[in-house]
């Protein structure tokens, strides 16, 4: 058997929206099952992200320490930000939140990895890129509330490895592009899509 995960559709015969937010929205969908059986499914709508896997010439890892309400904690992440802008290309807007949260841009960019956050109560889907051939850059954007005082570090690959390991790091882009940068490392990084695969 292909172990690959497929483009899949039962219908939906009714559809009611409980909440709709800034960003997300909640809804519950009555699916028509195999057999012919309907159930219930409520999840969260949510438009997508990105995020950056940030990688310089010493292999080092940048990571960005944000505070996360839902789980009350201060968590260590990667650049990352919501496809906010219509029509967008996802690499761009993965430079957009790269210059914006960091300050830096990258000469050189690849598909990382692909990933649904919590496909059982979410559509959220994130692509995280691997960015490389690092420079600072001077951004006029000006800060986000949730985005003033966030420390930015610079974390080496393999640490950053032992600490995903350790459960010291939880969000789930981080841990899924730190992990997927080593094991690409190991290649060279040769076997990573172009920066503009499409999304299956």
């Amino acid at each position: 058997m292909r172990i690959e995960d497929l483009p899949e559709e039962w219908a939906v015969v009714d559809s009611k929206e409980h909440f709709k937010g800034y960003v997300i929205g909640v809804r519950t969908d009555t699916v028509r099952m195999p057999r012919d059986e309907v159930a219930d499914r409520d999840y969260v709508v949510h438009p997508g992200s990105v995020a950056v896997l940030a990688l310089d010439e010493h292999d080092r890892v940048l990571l960005i320490r944000q505070y996360r309400h839902p789980p009350r904690h201060l968590l260590w992440e990667l650049p990352a930000g919501i496809r906010d802008v219509q029509g967008e290309p996802l690499v761009a807007t993965a430079a957009r939140e790269l210059a914006e949260e960091a300050g830096y841009r990258a000469e050189t960019w690849h598909t990382l990895v692909d990933l649904y956050t919590s496909p059982g109560m979410s559509d959220e889907r994130v692509r995280v890129f691997l960015a490389r051939d690092l420079s600072k850059t001077e951004s006029d954007f000006v800060h986000r509330h949730e985005e003033i005082d966030m420390p930015l570090e610079w974390v080496p690959l393999a640490d950053a490895v032992e600490k995903a390991l350790m459960g010291m790091i939880h969000n789930s882009p981080a841990v899924a592009g730190i992990l997927a940068a080593y094991a690409a490392s190991v290649e060279g990084f040769a076997l990573l899509r172009p920066a503009d695969a499409p999304e299956a």
